[in-house]
């Protein structure tokens, strides 16, 4: 169980306080696919980056389970890899240490293979397009088979058929593995097509953690997929809190600002 109590995170930028999160208070379960979906600016990325342990929240606890003692794997907007290295080599950095070279490349091989990529092994991340290096950053995280998976719009600068594929490889990778996902997106439908709870931010507070109880794989198309989709938009549509008279409270943090897009 990963579990977040009370979390809050805000930034003192000039005079004015910027609040990310305000008492975050949920828990991960073990083996579970979490979805969180929100506005830019929402504090989806500052709560990511609290779980992978990059940031301290300014108040409440990040309490660590069996689920949160192993390997953790991170994927963020951005592919980040290192340009010294070609696609084989960013995708086995992490196996160097811990396996002998020929098992390292086996496994970081079949890793390219996985997100479509086994002819690119060579490939410098300059001779990528953004898609490509972002496959190759996605393969680098599953290749550890990590404990504790946490996803950034791991698919945003997909194609649409790309990005259909990856889903279904990430769910089918979860059902064989069963990591701990906590998965950010932009996109409701994602979402609801990913995960088994959906968390929902606004302005960096919780407005909704709806349960999707359907069978994978999901369709789009399907009534009951449609119906959380719509459910989960006239939550994060309706409006905000201090429409009716109350303060406006910020919530998009540094985190947030640079990796939003």
């Amino acid at each position: 169980m990963l579990e977040a109590r009370h979390l809050g995170k805000s930034y003192r930028l000039g005079e004015a306080d910027v609040v990310a999160l305000a008492d975050v208070s949920l828990a991960f379960p073990r083996g579970s696919i979490t979805t969180v979906v929100g506005r830019s600016g929402c504090g989806k990325t500052t709560l990511l980056r609290i779980l992978a342990g990059l940031e301290r929240p300014t108040s409440g606890a990040l309490v660590r389970g069996e689920a949160g003692a192993g390997r953790t794997g991170v994927v963020f907007q951005e592919a980040r890899l290192m340009p010294w290295l070609d696609a084989l080599g960013n995708v086995a950095f992490g196996l160097r240490r811990r396996l002998p070279a020929a098992l390292a490349e086996e496994r970081s091989r079949a890793a390219l293979d996985m997100v479509g990529l086994a002819a690119f092994a060579d490939a410098m991340p300059g001779q990528l397009s953004g898609g490509m290096a972002q496959r190759v950053a996605i393969a680098r995280a599953l290749v550890t088979e990590p404990d504790l998976l946490l996803l950034d719009e791991p698919f945003a600068a997909l194609d649409a058929f790309t990005r259909r594929a990856m889903q279904g490889e990430l769910v089918a990778i979860w059902q064989a593995k069963r990591p701990t996902i906590v998965f950010v997106t932009h996109d409701v439908e994602e979402a609801v097509l990913l995960g088994q709870h959906v968390l929902e931010l606004e302005r960096g507070r919780v407005v909704g953690f709806e349960p999707v109880d359907l069978p994978f794989p999901r369709d789009p198309t399907d009534a009951a997929v449609n119906g959380h989709r719509r459910r989960i938009l006239a939550k994060l549509t309706a409006p905000p809190p201090h429409a009716a008279g109350g303060p406006a409270v910020s919530s998009a943090s540094p985190a947030d600002k640079e990796t939003a897009p």
